[in-house]
């Protein structure tokens, strides 16, 4: 009981930061209707329900194949068999407050946190760096047009691990026509794995975050501290962070 406990447990969570619950309420939809069938004897439902039981699996599994691929990555990933505990990561306030003069100087910015989900083929793609987290050392690598300004910055276990990176851009087709690659890679990211991705626009200097499949768009900078150090695990002292209110749904996008 324990470990089938423990497996359902798992497998919700992967649903969870997945579109994929659609799919089990979907099928749980038609079993409750079939059930109703059985109960009242709806001999003619339940033959057609029967008939179009197989082609309906089919169908569901087409619609919802980019939802079930990021599951069986996360499975081959070995997100299903590790524990919550998420990484520390210092100096939030230094890279907030980075994000916050890039904002107000209308320079982009990319920044990922990797979770539990080893990221590192894509860490690779870029230039390493290992270096401590400071503001200006983001700044200045986004707020210049140099080498690596319009790649993507990892931040993993109190260092800035490379920068310049190349993030997969998203899968979904109802992404707003006025967002930039910068968004849609976020996007992408989030889809493909559990990091947390913070996005300075170049065009409107909204800061945002991606996590979970969804883009939580123009946050203050007291929401994304509040939030980055309520995804990360660890709590952080900042100055300018008081008792933040939380993100409001309206803004996933």
């Amino acid at each position: 009981m324990a470990i089938l406990t423990f497996l359902l447990y798992k497998a919700y969570g992967l649903l969870v930061k997945t579109q994929a619950i659609q799919l089990v309420k979907g099928v749980g939809f038609l079993a409750l209707v079939y059930g109703a069938a059985f109960f009242f004897k709806l001999s003619t439902l339940q033959w057609i329900l029967t008939i179009l039981a197989q082609g309906l699996f089919v169908a569901m599994v087409i619609v919802f194949q980019p939802e079930l691929r990021k599951i069986f990555l996360r499975l081959g990933q070995g997100e299903f068999f590790r524990s919550d505990s998420k990484p520390q990561i210092g100096r939030l306030d230094a890279v907030v407050t980075a994000a916050e003069l890039l904002s107000q100087r209308r320079r982009g910015a990319l920044v990922v946190f990797p979770r539990q989900i080893n990221l590192r083929h894509i860490i690779d793609t870029g230039t390493r760096i290992n270096g401590e987290i400071s503001s200006s050392l983001i700044i200045a690598i986004f707020e210049f047009d140099g080498p690596l300004h319009d790649g993507a910055m990892f931040i993993q276990n109190n260092r800035i691990v490379a920068a310049g990176c190349f993030l997969p851009l998203s899968e979904q087709q109802d992404i707003r026509k006025s967002f930039g690659t910068r968004h849609r890679a976020s996007l992408g990211m989030s889809e493909q794995s559990d990091a947390v991705i913070l996005v300075v626009s170049e065009e409107t200097g909204a800061i945002s975050l991606a996590y979970d499949s969804k883009l939580y768009y123009d946050l203050s900078p007291i929401e994304v501290t509040r939030k980055l150090r309520e995804l990360l695990g660890r709590e952080v002292r900042s100055e300018k962070a008081g008792d933040a209110p939380s993100l409001d749904d309206g803004k996933a996008l």
